[in-house]
């Protein structure tokens, strides 16, 4: 018995770390019961598999950074590293020549949950306008399919900060414009 206690002793840490890794998938099933029971009937379930992966990452990261902390990690080192972090996730939410801002956006999108997936939407973009119906939100895009059946590829971080009208119903196709007659000799 004295035997497993100076290995405990000694190699506590590593015990620590081998319970916080057996622990990590009770943590996440519960967090994932407390989310099913907030989103009840309130999203699709193409979401809540996206919403289930997100919360396994950021419960990942959060027993990471426990355990480098119990590890004897710096907190300086910490520091730094959230202070990157927070740079660019400054650039991902205001640089729209960013990629990462399409994917910030589809985070913004997840949460508003006023789009999604089957409605029609027209975004207006100045004097212009396009109209579809959703029929994907991806990490990086929103696909649209119009009245005319063609597909709309939308990056996210312009579906973000247009304006965007949440349709109640098909719009109409739009009439065929008759060609204008030219007066004047025929050709």
């Amino acid at each position: 018995m004295s035997y497993l206690t100076t290995i405990l002793a000694e190699q506590y840490r590593l015990v620590v770390t081998a319970v916080v890794l057996l622990l990590f998938p009770i943590i996440f099933k519960y967090s994932q019961r407390v989310l099913e029971r907030v989103t009840q009937g309130k999203i699709d379930a193409h979401r809540q598999l996206r919403a289930e992966l997100l919360l396994k990452i950021i419960t990942a990261i959060v027993l990471i950074c426990l355990l480098l902390v119990f590890w004897g990690i710096e907190l300086r080192g910490l520091l730094v590293l959230g202070s990157s972090l927070f740079a660019m996730l400054g650039v991902a939410l205001f640089a729209g020549w960013s990629l990462l801002s399409n994917l910030t956006s589809f985070l913004l999108m997840f949460i508003q949950n006023y789009c999604r997936v089957g409605h029609w939407v027209r975004i207006v973009e100045g004097a212009n306008y396009i109209e579809g119906c959703i029929i994907e939100m991806g990490l990086m895009n929103v696909v649209l399919k119009n009245v005319d059946g063609h597909r709309v590829i939308y990056p996210n971080n312009l579906f973000v900060t247009r304006p965007v009208l949440v349709l109640c119903e098909e719009p109409s196709k739009p009439k065929a414009q008759t060609p204008k007659r030219v007066l004047g000799p025929k050709k």
